[in-house]
């Protein structure tokens, strides 16, 4: 395995694709993309596929956090529906022994969940990565958080990435995407400040150095 020296922050896909395939190792490469929310987590493991997948024969499929969501049910009982989405509304253990499954039986097909954001909600076992997958990309908000229950993925992960972006922009596209499914401005500033705008800065603050980072904000 090839070791990974970066000294300035990536700023394009193809290049960041480059550095994970090198990464490469025996069985299935598990690799982590962290970010806090509105930095891009989605448009770039997408085009991570398929740029590792044009590169590489072996395969990659994506794994997000937002399958591991509670269910609506279990944060209305615990009062947590309001903070969806912060750091204690997900089944972490669930989430680590997916990804521990992946780890150390590479010849078997695995079932994830999905999450449905127009239903907002998560169905159990909706996909599968294929035996054959080599590459497998963990996206989430809080997959390198310095916390007790976070620390369970520590060890688990052969590449991880975390996403810089500027405060600022993030503020500016959470608020649009509020505004965007027809928030009225209020209700849009009650939202980033009551859960989006607290977990971008409890992932800014709060997360374990990376192996890599990309830049989502770049010109």
């Amino acid at each position: 395995m090839i070791p990974m020296m970066q000294t300035s922050p990536i700023t394009d896909i193809a290049t960041l694709a480059d550095r994970i395939i090198a990464q490469a190792r025996p069985g299935r490469t598990i690799v982590a993309i962290v970010g806090p929310p509105g930095s891009g987590k989605s448009t770039l493991v997408e085009g991570l596929k398929t740029d590792i997948d044009a590169k590489s024969s072996e395969g990659c499929e994506i794994v997000p956090m937002d399958g591991f969501h509670y269910d609506n049910r279990i944060l209305d009982q615990r009062g947590d529906r309001r903070r969806k989405g912060a750091p204690h509304t997900f089944d972490v253990g669930g989430l680590a022994s997916v990804i521990e499954r992946l780890r150390t039986t590479p010849d078997t097909d695995i079932a994830v969940p999905v999450f449905d954001r127009e239903n907002d909600c998560a169905y159990a076992s909706a996909r599968i990565i294929p035996a054959q997958t080599k590459t497998i990309l963990v996206e989430g908000n809080y997959l390198l958080l310095d916390d007790p229950q976070w620390r369970v993925f520590d060890g688990m992960f052969d590449v991880t990435v975390s996403i810089q972006c500027d405060y600022e922009t993030l503020k500016h596209r959470l608020s649009q995407r509020w505004l965007d499914l027809n928030f009225s401005p209020q209700d849009t500033e009650a939202k980033l400040e009551q859960n989006d705008l607290p977990n971008c800065r409890l992932v800014q603050a709060n997360s374990l150095p990376a192996d890599l980072v990309y830049q989502s904000d770049a010109d």
